[in-house]
């Protein structure tokens, strides 16, 4: 299990900037794997502000191709090659992704110093990327696009009084864990014997731009936070779906049916200056609602959940 999950609110509005908000982008760092979610204009410079460098970008993960959400790509993959990057950059994206992508790299005139490789991501699919997993879910948006799950893998729980009672020293507990037997003292201990359950791994699930959807609940069941897309509040809710947006208030009724821990408010329309009414309704359906504000960065809490094992 991953010791340290980490976020990083790089810009919370939509469309276009608005004074003290940005594009969309959000750093999730997993351990020492840093991932980006879309990559709106001015990311780099909220990556300078942030505690996570731009050159330690592993994976960056594109929900749909409006312009909002990846056009801070040219500009970071250049100042990355400027600065001398060696490592590989992974790409992910919707349908569009190999056609599109491609076309920005070839923006102006540089030298790239790194190899970019471009992915695109099926909808209702799970990608292992080993410490975590990728889900995928189809939006209900203008435009192909996707909801993403970061899954942290569950770890083996291991019961110590039935390791004390064999005898198993805790040097070798994680071998047993990970390999599921050891050798000790002359016969095979297998990690059935000694097993307590699963902790659950952390979920994150951010939404991207989305209207709302019922399978969204189940996309979301019990996730440890909710990103989702609230771009204005529901006085305007005909209008903003038809754009392909939600509501705070249809926001936070998928986070109440989900049964999520938090909702985290994002993607606020330039248009709107106070965001409280926004926060105000959301909380009056969902009262663990929290307004992203960027630069808010957020650690996730290890789950105590123990899950039977069949």
């Amino acid at each position: 299990m991953a010791s340290d999950i980490k976020l990083t609110f790089l810009g919370t509005g939509g469309s276009w900037p608005a004074p003290g908000r940005h594009l969309p982008a959000l750093a999730i760092q997993i351990d020492d794997v840093l991932n980006l979610f879309d990559c709106g204009e001015g990311t780099q410079k909220q990556l300078m502000k942030s505690n996570f460098s731009f050159m330690r970008i592993k994976n960056i993960f594109i929900t749909h191709f409006h312009g909002d959400h990846f056009l801070g790509l040219p500009g970071l993959i250049q100042s990355m090659s400027f600065n001398g990057r060696k490592e590989p950059l992974e790409i992910f994206g919707p349908e569009g992704v190999l056609d599109i992508i491609p076309r920005t790299l070839s923006l102006g005139y540089y030298s790239l110093s790194y190899k970019i490789t471009v992915h695109e991501l099926a909808p209702s699919a799970v990608y292992d990327f080993g410490k975590f997993e990728i889900e995928t879910l189809g939006n209900d948006h203008t435009i192909p696009s996707l909801s993403y799950s970061i899954k942290e893998k569950d770890v083996m729980k291991i019961d110590g009084d039935k390791a004390k009672e064999i005898g198993i020293p805790s040097r070798k507990l994680e071998k047993l864990r990970s390999e599921g037997s050891v050798l000790f003292n002359g016969r095979t201990v297998f990690l059935s014997e000694v097993l307590k359950g699963k902790r659950r791994g952390r979920k994150i699930v951010y939404t991207g731009d989305t209207r709302p959807m019922e399978s969204m609940v189940k996309f979301a069941h019990k996730a440890d936070i909710l990103i989702h897309d609230t771009t204005t509040d529901s006085s305007l809710e005909p209008l903003v779906n038809e754009y392909g947006h939600s509501s705070s208030r249809q926001a936070a009724e998928i986070a109440r049916d989900a049964e999520v821990k938090y909702l985290y408010l994002f993607h606020f329309s330039p248009r709107l200056d106070a965001l409280s009414t926004l926060l105000d309704e959301a909380k009056s359906v969902f009262p663990n609602s929290i307004l992203s504000r960027d630069l808010m960065e957020v650690s996730v809490k290890v789950s105590k959940e123990i899950i039977p094992v069949d």
